[in-house]
């Protein structure tokens, strides 16, 4: 027992090496991570006394465990056989394939990414860019709303800057959780946008199994209370009108409400820019007829860099006004079973419209398309200010803030963008760019009386 054995090197350090991970897996990365558990449960603890609506223990829970209870739901069994029979592939085979669909649909939420980096980026971002303006009564609309209820924001899309305006907008309210597309699905950015609590979806997938995993991950956050927001255009506007809602992640979240006690109640939010950073690009897609946006990575850092040059150089001038407006919430016990999904629908894009925000750019657009193009610099000035003076509300207005300067402001935004060239005492729109306008005044005329719905 006490007999001295003799060892290489190479195999004492082995033995060594092992006997390390082993204390390491077995003691100290269990204390590590217990002590650093405890430590983010009294941070969310803290930061759930000053939300208005807390943190729900569903976003907290490990991804790999809701992993597990998606793809072991039993709903999601009865469509693995269905997609197994109809395929004619083994049933082990068609539940991996349902996995992959849940890995790749549930999200990895961090508090502290989210409310430690997320909202200060989101913040920053928004008022960099913009003067941003927010409807007098949003405070109130989200004070107001039942406090056990899931809250479901239903959004305009405008711009990709709808995510971040939002979210600083509520980071008093709750983490907001997103359904995001293909375009988020790109390393490293997927990584952050799936801590932020954002779930991809795939726009175009007609697969009966991947709409049955979509469909429970949508039921489960629903009854479970996660405040989420939507946008049920299922895309970002091409002509600067509002579209047909679809039925996709809207009919999951509808379906969902009718199956549990819990009340759900969805908040119209309206979205409008002085300059939608993307504007070209959805312009040029309009006119082809596609959704293929062309935007290239070179000419993305060339705008950044300018802008950040002109920042340098004291001439950047902020893209205008951003505006969000929450309008009246619906809540899902008003409307009957036999109502149906469509008049939901219907009157949810119909609040939006009514709450949509009115700016000096698509205003002075819709100005000169009605006049042909050209219209007398002072005629045109004296015309926008009469008219946001009868509809003062809509504008946005801050108190500190005189008409003739917001005007003034939208006429320097057209002439350093070249929208709009001076002849004499005249101004005219650059018939090039007469699309980019019409795509702004669409932005405030009631151009959409028909919301019918569309299927996904």
């Amino acid at each position: 027992m006490f007999t001295t054995v003799e060892l290489p090197i190479w195999l004492f350090v082995l033995i060594l090496a092992f006997a390390a991970v082993t204390f390491a897996s077995h003691f100290l990365f269990p204390s590590v991570r217990w002590f650093f558990r405890r430590r983010l449960e009294r941070a969310v603890d803290r930061l759930n006394q000053r939300l208005t609506r807390p943190i729900e223990p569903f976003k907290l829970a490990a991804r790999h465990d809701m992993i597990q209870r998606l793809s072991y739901d039993p709903q999601v069994a009865e469509a693995v056989v269905d997609y197994a029979r109809k395929e004619k592939v083994r049933e082990d085979v068609a539940f991996e394939k349902a996995r992959r669909y849940a890995r790749e649909i549930v999200p990895s939420f961090s508090a502290f990414a989210y409310f430690g980096f997320g909202i200060r980026v989101a913040r920053f971002l928004a008022n960099f860019l913009y003067v941003v303006r927010t409807g007098p009564n949003n405070d109130k609309v989200i004070a107001d709303l039942p406090k056990e209820a899931t809250v479901v924001f239903i959004m305009n899309h405008r711009s990709n800057m709808d995510y971040v305006l939002v979210t600083y907008l509520a980071a008093q309210s709750s983490a907001l959780s997103y359904a995001v597309g293909e375009w988020a699905r790109i390393w490293p950015l997927s990584r952050l946008i799936k801590s932020m609590g954002a779930y991809f979806i795939r726009r175009r997938s007609r697969g009966a199994l991947y709409r049955k995993v979509l469909a429970r991950y949508v039921y489960m956050a629903t009854t479970a209370g996660v405040t989420q927001a939507i946008f049920p255009e299922g895309g970002l506007s091409l002509d600067g009108k509002l579209a047909p809602p679809k039925m996709g992640l809207l009919g999951y979240v509808v379906d969902a409400a009718r199956n549990t006690d819990r009340n759900v109640v969805f908040v119209p939010v309206a979205i409008n820019y002085d300059r939608v950073l993307e504007d070209r690009v959805l312009t040029a897609a309009h006119q082809r007829g596609d959704r293929r946006f062309g935007a290239k990575i070179s000419v993305v850092a060339g705008f950044v860099l300018t802008n950040i040059w002109r920042r340098i150089r004291g001439r950047f001038l902020r893209f205008g006004s951003a505006a969000v407006v929450f309008g009246v919430p619906l809540s899902i016990s008003d409307y009957q079973e036999t109502d149906g999904i469509d008049r939901l629908a219907e009157d949810l894009m119909r609040n939006i419209e009514t709450a949509m925000p009115h700016l000096a750019v698509p205003l002075l657009a819709d100005l000169l398309l009605k006049s042909d193009g050209m219209m007398d610099i002072e005629h045109l000035r004296a015309a926008a200010i009469t008219q946001i003076g009868q509809h003062e509300h809509r504008y946005l207005l801050r108190p500190e803030e005189s008409v003739e300067d917001y005007v003034d402001a939208a006429l320097a935004q057209l002439k350093q963008r070249k929208l709009t060239t001076k002849s004499g005492n005249s101004i005219k729109i650059v018939t090039e760019d007469k699309d980019i306008l019409q795509y702004y005044a669409c932005s405030i005329t009631r151009n959409s009386p028909d919301f019918s719905a569309q299927a996904k």
